[in-house]
């Protein structure tokens, strides 16, 4: 596991988290798994923390999967829930963290890769990369943030993913809404990532932290209430100055002369 925090004027402070387990195609296993949720947990209290992206060390896979071996080796039922249970901390420490989590998807995502995907807030793929779910294969169900799957792709389409336990490649995944861009592997897959970081960082910081909390209380609330709570965030970014310094700046713009 690396983290490496890079500040640019374009971007600002970007948190960079790398699932290192080359060897094993970046599979998650306990350690991994800990190691991840706590790092992420931790840039939570980054106050400056503009965006953060999450990948996998090299060319070959994002995450290709909870560790078949740990897996296999767990004695009972207890030990299992543990693990799983680390899995859902490690996906939903990227849920929860205030700013916006892109998904550099360079390789294999499948299983518990693909559901770490499904729970960041934009997920850019490397053409090559593959997208799966497994479990049922293994003898096992396909859970925790696997639940976020029909919502990003409509219900069909998830079962064919858990009950057939088929892969897709990163084109079908764009078709479905599984990903928003695609991209050839190296370079030009960390343009584009670049490319929304510098989005990002036009984008009001108050701003940002606002709407991923919105748009994580929309997920679970019925559709009154999701309006509702809209008047109340909007009524608390009046609390700061950043609406009124950036409409200001919008309407002192250099404007093109007519005609």
């Amino acid at each position: 596991m690396t983290l490496r925090i890079e500040s640019t004027p374009e971007t600002g402070r970007v948190a960079w988290v790398t699932i290192d387990n080359k060897a094993k195609r970046n599979a998650l296993n306990s350690s991994v798994l800990r190691r991840f949720a706590e790092t992420v947990e931790g840039l939570a209290t980054h106050a400056d923390l503009r965006a953060a992206v999450v990948t996998g060390a090299g060319g070959r896979a994002f995450v290709g999967g909870a560790d078949i071996r740990e897996m296999a080796a767990l004695p009972d039922h207890v030990a299992a829930t543990r693990f799983i249970e680390a899995v859902h901390r490690a996906c939903n420490a990227v849920r929860e963290l205030p700013v916006p989590v892109i998904g550099r998807i360079n390789g294999h995502a499948l299983g518990a890769g693909l559901e770490l995907a499904a729970a960041c807030d934009l997920r850019i793929a490397a053409s090559t990369a593959t997208f799966g779910m497994p479990e049922v294969l293994l003898g096992l169900p396909s859970v925790v943030e696997a639940a976020l799957l029909p919502t990003l792709i409509g219900w069909g389409r998830a079962r064919r993913l858990l009950l057939l336990g088929e892969t897709i490649g990163a084109e079908e995944a764009l078709a479905w809404g599984l990903v928003e861009r695609v991209a050839e592997p190296g370079a030009a897959l960390d343009a584009a990532v670049a490319d929304w970081l510098a989005m990002l960082g036009r984008a009001g910081p108050q701003a940002l932290r606002l709407q991923k909390r919105l748009i994580r209380a929309w997920e679970d609330l019925p559709m009154a209430e999701a309006i509702r709570a809209g008047v109340g965030s909007f009524a608390e970014a009046w609390r700061g100055e950043e609406p009124r310094r950036m409409l200001r700046a919008f309407l002192d713009r250099p404007r093109p002369p007519k005609g």
